[in-house]
C-alpha cells in the first residue's frame, strides 16, 4: 500500500507482510497449452553464447523425439529466430492467443522478432513492459503438447530475470559461461540469485572453451586455463557441456541452420536434462 509505515504493529490490514502469506505470481498458461517441463537458459553477463546453448539444447531434445518449445526471453536482444531461420511474423488465434512458430524440424518458437516490422527495429520498452511481454509469451500463447521449453533469458540478474523466475514455473536452469576467470565471478552471481530464488541449478554449460587445433586435432585453450569444474563444485553441480570455438557452428546460426548442424556437443547435458 502507498501509506504503507511498515509497522505491522499498529496496522489492521490483512496484507502479505502482516499475515505471513506467500503471494503466489506465477502466471497460468492458456487455455489447450500445456507445457511439462521449462528450463531457463542464464548468464551473468552477455556474449557468452547463451542463445547459441538454447539452441543446441532445443535441437538436442527434439532429436530425442520430444516436443520442444523455446521461449525467446531476451526481448530487447532476441537472436533466437536468425538461428532457426524465422522469418514470418507471429499470427493470432480465433481466441486471441499467440501462435508459436514451428521451424523446419518442429521447435515451437515465439520471439519478440517475429512481431516487428524489421528484424532490425530496436526494442526500447522499460522494465515493466519487457516483463508484460514475457508474460504474455508464456501465459497468451497456444503452446500445444510441449514436453521440454527452454526460455532464452536475458543476462544478468536484473527485472526481467527475475519477471521469469517469479512468473514462470521453472524446474531448473542451465548456466552458460566462458573460460575467462572474470566471468566466473559472474557466473557466481547468476548462481546465487538463482538459489535465493529457489530455482534449481541444473549444471553448467561453457561455451568457447577451447579451440581444436586444424593440423594437429590438439586441444588450445586460447582464453587461458578453465575454472568451470571448481566453480561447478562449489555449486555441487556437473558440467553439462565444453563446447569450443568452431566456425562452422556459428556460421549455421548466421544462416539460420542450427537445427541441420551435425553436432554431439549436448550428448552428456542431455543425460541430465532428460532426468529434470
Amino acid at each position: 500500500m502507498s501509506d504503507c509505515t511498515h509497522d505491522c504493529s499498529s496496522c489492521g490490514v490483512d496484507c502479505p507482510s502482516r499475515t505471513g502469506e506467500q503471494v503466489d505470481f506465477t502466471e497460468k498458461l492458456s487455455e489447450g497449452s500445456s507445457v511439462k517441463k521449462v528450463i531457463g537458459i542464464v548468464s551473468g553477463k552477455g556474449g557468452v553464447g547463451k542463445s547459441m546453448v538454447t539452441s543446441l539444447l532445443a535441437c538436442a531434445t527434439m532429436r530425442e523425439g520430444y516436443k520442444t518449445a523455446i521461449l525467446d526471453g531476451d526481448i530487447t536482444g532476441p537472436s533466437i529466430p536468425k538461428a532457426f531461420g524465422a522469418k514470418m511474423n507471429l499470427v493470432g488465434s480465433a481466441e486471441g492467443l499467440i501462435l508459436p512458430h514451428t521451424t523446419a524440424c518442429g521447435i515451437d518458437l515465439v520471439s519478440v522478432n517475429l512481431m516487428l516490422s524489421n528484424e532490425t527495429d530496436p526494442v526500447i520498452w522499460r522494465g515493466p513492459v519487457l516483463g508484460g511481454v514475457i508474460k504474455q509469451f508464456w501465459g497468451e500463447t497456444l503452446w500445444r503438447g510441449i514436453d521440454y521449453m527452454f526460455i532464452d533469458m536475458p543476462p544478468g540478474t536484473g527485472d526481467v530475470p527475475l519477471t521469469i523466475f517469479q512468473s514462470i514455473p521453472l524446474d531448473g536452469i542451465v548456466i552458460v559461461t566462458s573460460p575467462q576467470e572474470l566471468v566466473g565471478m559472474i557466473v557466481e552471481k547468476a548462481a546465487n540469485m538463482a538459489r535465493m530464488m529457489n530455482i534449481p541449478i541444473i549444471g553448467i554449460v561453457e561455451n568457447m572453451s577451447y579451440v581444436d587445433c586444424p593440423h594437429c586435432g590438439e586441444k588450445m585453450y586460447i582464453f587461458g586455463e578453465s575454472h568451470i569444474s571448481e566453480i561447478a563444485e562449489q555449486y555441487h553441480v556437473p558440467v553439462l557441456a565444453r563446447i569450443p570455438v568452431n566456425p562452422a557452428l556459428a556460421k549455421a546460426c548466421d544462416e539460420g541452420l542450427i537445427e541441420f548442424m551435425d553436432n554431439d556437443y549436448m550428448k552428456d547435458a542431455m543425460e541430465v536434462i532428460l532426468r529434470v
